[in-house]
């Protein structure tokens, strides 16, 4: 496999240019279901196979699982804002400053899966009880001051959660770790 496809399994981001109803309903299903299909992946790993980086230079699987509470929950917070504030200049965070703290390098990897749990359910239930336009609000990242609308930010988080997903699993694939 090239770089590219390691970095990238499922590709980059695609947000449709007209995002119907069909759309947000299968993103909200993917991010209603990523906390069990992540936990039913990698619960019988070792701790070395969760220290193994799923490409070279790449963060370990321990720390895409934290890397993944870490951003979904940055995510939801912006949702919130959203939701709340017209059109917020969002927070931004250095994710890969994060994943060499000693949380994201070492620890229990079921602290961010239950932790992945609980927010999904939270998300889930707020984005299946907002309306379309409330769905339209946005927020701005700053360092771009990009807009972006909660529905497009839906289809990042789906893409997101299969994209991590991809290369956990294509390195179990890789090494003959999954069943």
């Amino acid at each position: 496999m090239t770089l590219e496809q390691l970095k990238y399994p499922i590709g980059k981001t695609i947000i449709p240019k007209e995002i119907s109803k069909r759309n947000i309903e299968e993103w909200i299903s993917v991010l209603e279901k990523f906390p069990q299909e992540l936990e039913f992946l990698i619960k019988n790993l070792s701790e070395n196979q969760l220290d193994t980086p799923y490409r070279e230079n790449g963060w370990t699987i321990r720390q895409v699982i934290h890397h993944c509470y870490d951003s979904h929950h940055n995510s939801y917070t912006r949702f919130k804002w959203a939701l709340t504030e017209e059109e917020p200049v969002i927070k931004a965070y250095f994710e890969e400053r994060w994943a060499e703290l000693s949380d994201s390098k070492s620890a229990p990897i079921f602290l961010s899966i239950d932790a992945l749990k609980t927010l999904h359910a939270k998300w889930v239930y707020l984005l299946k009880n907002v309306s379309d336009k409330d769905l339209a609000k946005k927020f701005i990242h700053p360092s771009n001051d990009k807009k972006t609308s909660l529905k497009e930010n839906i289809c990042i988080y789906a893409w997101h959660c299969n994209h991590h997903f991809a290369h956990i699993e294509q390195l179990l694939i890789r090494k003959g770790w999954k069943v």
